[in-house]
């Protein structure tokens, strides 16, 4: 075939790729009036088969070039996180962290942002309205997160089309946080799961932490 015939039809390819990409959203940068989520949460369920269901469509998806970490395997309640060696790691230690989990979390909420803090480890911080480039190592993923009426709702979209999306949310009396986590595979199918989240006033003061106060203003 002429090259002159070929070159067109390589721009009409990279126009449909760019096309057919999605784009995220953003979000509104504003909390609603009394949405709070400041304080310490301890997971009052925790089902292993929850986390069979999300690393399994992980697994599905995107065998070893997954860009979103596996959920750790169930351990016991009063041991710390352990660390993951290389051999341990899914894909050959090719897997990035974009999804963090823990049984207790420590939420800060600022005028800009939320800082999480999972079981003392692990730390993530969403800016209200932020529509930016994240990078673990070599893996750059697309990042929105912001108000959806009184849910936070964060974004994560890598370069395979594989899109991680958490929502916090309070129940009514403010003693509950929902942690709504769905994980769409490259085939556009969804695996959901939600976390359920007690208030913890034990943690307050102790070991050096800081208090919080309730979201219900308590």
């Amino acid at each position: 075939m002429p090259l002159s015939r070929i070159l067109p039809l390589l721009v009409l390819s990279v126009i449909a790729a760019c096309a057919s990409r999605e784009v995220l959203q953003a979000k509104s940068a504003a909390p609603p009036p009394g949405v709070d989520f400041s304080g310490y949460w301890r997971l009052s369920v925790d089902s292993p088969a929850d986390r069979d269901r999300i690393n399994a469509a992980i697994g599905q998806a995107a065998g070893a070039d997954a860009d979103i970490i596996p959920l750790p395997p169930d351990q016991n309640r009063n041991e710390p996180p352990r660390a993951r060696s290389k051999s341990q790691q899914p894909g050959g230690g090719l897997v990035r962290v974009f999804l963090a989990s823990g049984e207790h979390l420590k939420i800060t909420q600022t005028a800009e942002g939320i800082f999480i803090s999972y079981d003392r480890s692990v730390v993530r911080e969403f800016r209200f309205g932020e529509n930016r480039t994240v990078s673990v190592g070599e893996i750059v993923a697309q990042r929105v997160s912001g108000w959806v009426g009184d849910r936070y709702v964060a974004e994560t979209l890598d370069k395979n089309g594989m899109k991680l999306t958490e929502q916090l949310h309070l129940a009514p009396d403010r003693q509950t946080l929902y942690r709504d986590i769905t994980f769409r595979k490259v085939d556009n199918s969804e695996v959901s799961i939600r976390q359920t989240f007690a208030w913890d006033g034990s943690l307050q003061g102790k070991e050096g932490e800081e208090p919080l106060r309730h979201p219900a203003g308590k």
